[in-house]
C-alpha cells in the first residue's frame, strides 16, 4: 500500500461551521507540547488534548493562516497548544531540517505521516466486498466447474467461470453469501454478509472462462461467486467529525459472530449511505439498560454442544425472559440479616433507566443500507443490539 496520506483538516461546510475549541474542551492532564513519535495516530495525539478526539479540527480551523499546509504530521514534529488567544489553537513547529551538500551516504527512510486510526485494524474491510445486496447475486459471475471436477480447490487449481468480461480486468475476488443482516428495529434485510474465500486470475476468456486461484484463504467449491477487486484503496477521507443529521443506528453485528467486543473492534451498523453516513463519521454508543443483555445469548452453552457434551450434560438454552430475583427485594432483607426484616415484602420500585453511554466508534465503510465501524473507546463489552447515535 502507498503511503497513506492522511489529512488533518477538511475544508467543508461542516468544519466552518463548528465552534471553537475552549478550555472547557481540554482533556484532564493535557499537556502544553507534545513532540510527536512513532505509533501515534491523530485519534490518540488528539486525545491528549481534547476530552472529544474527534473534534480535532476546533484547534486547528483558528490556524490555517499560519500553517498553510497542516496535511501531514510526522514523528518528531512539535504541537504547541497556545492559550493566549480567545479562541485556542494549536501550533505545528515541523522537525529540523538538515541541508547538507550532495556525496554517497546511507540513511533512514523518511518516516511516515501518523495516520487517523490504526489502518491494520481496517484495511481487509476496505478491499472486499463483505456485504452484499441480495439483487447482486442475480447477474454476477460464478464459478461453474473445477479441475478435473474437484470438491474444492485453492491456491494454484484451475477453475471455470461464466460471466467475466475484459472490461471489468483480469482479477477478480471469490465469495460465498453468508447470513442475512436483519435491521432488529424493522425486521427488513438490509443485505448479505459476503464471506471472502480468495483472488482469481483470469488465463482465458470466454465464455466460459479459465481462472487461476492466486490466494484461498477458504477452500473453494462450484457455484462460488465473483466481483471484480477493487482498485487501490488510498485512506485520506477518514478525518473524524460528526454527522449533520440525525442519526438512530443499532449494531447488528460484531465481526468473527463474537457476543462481545471491545476497543478496535469492528462492528456493522444497520443504517448506510441511504440514511446519510459516510466515511469518518463518529458516534456515541449506548447501552439501553432496561433490556437484559442474557436475552442476547440464547443459543446454548459452547460447553453443552461442545468438545465438552454428553448424554448427562443436555443443551440448555439461556431463558428469553427477565430472570426472577432482578426486582425482588434488597438482598440484605433475605439474607444474613433477613431476619430482622422477614415479615417485611417491600419490593423495589419499577424504574425506567436512561440509555447509558459508554463508547465512541468511528464509521469507516460504507454500503447502501448497512456501514462498518471501528470501535475507538469503550468503558464496558460492546453488545449487538447497542444503540448508537450523534455524539
Amino acid at each position: 500500500m502507498n503511503k497513506l496520506i492522511i489529512s488533518l483538516i477538511i475544508l467543508c461546510s461542516w468544519a466552518s461551521a463548528a465552534p471553537a475549541a475552549t478550555t472547557a474542551d481540554l482533556a484532564e492532564g493535557a499537556p502544553d507540547r507534545y513532540v510527536v513519535v512513532p505509533g501515534d495516530t491523530l485519534w490518540t495525539i488528539s486525545g491528549r488534548f481534547l476530552k472529544d478526539p474527534w473534534k480535532w479540527n476546533d484547534l486547528w480551523k483558528t490556524n490555517r493562516d499560519q500553517i498553510s499546509n497542516p496535511n501531514r504530521i510526522y514523528p518528531g514534529d512539535v504541537l504547541i497548544l497556545d492559550k493566549s488567544a480567545e479562541e485556542m489553537r494549536l501550533k505545528l513547529l515541523r522537525a529540523e531540517v538538515v541541508r547538507v551538500s550532495p556525496q554517497i551516504r546511507s540513511e533512514q527512510l523518511a518516516p511516515e505521516p501518523v495516520q487517523v486510526i490504526p489502518t491494520a485494524d481496517i484495511e481487509p474491510f476496505l478491499t472486499k466486498p463483505l456485504v452484499i445486496a441480495q439483487n447482486q447475486l442475480a447477474s454476477a459471475p460464478r464459478i461453474v466447474r473445477t479441475q478435473e471436477s474437484r470438491v474444492a480447490v485453492g491456491a494454484g487449481d484451475i477453475a471455470y467461470a461464466n460471466g467475466l468480461t475484459k472490461e471489468k480486468g483480469v482479477y477478480w475476488q471469490i465469495f460465498r453469501p453468508g447470513e442475512a443482516l436483519l435491521d432488529p428495529v424493522s425486521n427488513e434485510t438490509l443485505g448479505y454478509v459476503a464471506n471472502y474465500l480468495g483472488e482469481a486470475k483470469v488465463s482465458k476468456l470466454g465464455d466460459i472462462s479459465t481462472i487461476e486461484i492466486v490466494s484461498s484463504p477458504q477452500e473453494i467449491y462450484a457455484g462460488d461467486y465473483l466481483q471484480p477487486s477493487p482498485r487501490e484503496v488510498i485512506l485520506d477521507g477518514f478525518t473524524p467529525h460528526a454527522p449533520v443529521k440525525k442519526v438512530d443506528a443499532r449494531i447488528i453485528a460484531l465481526y468473527n459472530q463474537l457476543y462481545e467486543a471491545g476497543p478496535r473492534a469492528v462492528i456493522t451498523l444497520n443504517r448506510g449511505a441511504r440514511d446519510g453516513l459516510e466515511a469518518g463519521h463518529v458516534l456515541a454508543i449506548h447501552r439501553n439498560l432496561n433490556a437484559p443483555t442474557f436475552t442476547l445469548r440464547e443459543s446454548p452453552l459452547y460447553g453443552r454442544v461442545g468438545i465438552m457434551y454428553d448424554e448427562k450434560n443436555p443443551k440448555t438454552n439461556y431463558e428469553s425472559q427477565p430472570m426472577a430475583g432482578r426486582g425482588s427485594p434488597l438482598w440484605g432483607r433475605v439474607g444474613p440479616a433477613g431476619a430482622d426484616f422477614k415479615d417485611d415484602k417491600t419490593s423495589l420500585p419499577s424504574v425506567t433507566l436512561p440509555d447509558e453511554r459508554y463508547g465512541l466508534l468511528m464509521v469507516f465503510r460504507v454500503f447502501d443500507r448497512a456501514a462498518y465501524a471501528l470501535v475507538m473507546n469503550a468503558s464496558r463489552p460492546v453488545n449487538v443490539l447497542d444503540i448508537v447515535t450523534n455524539p
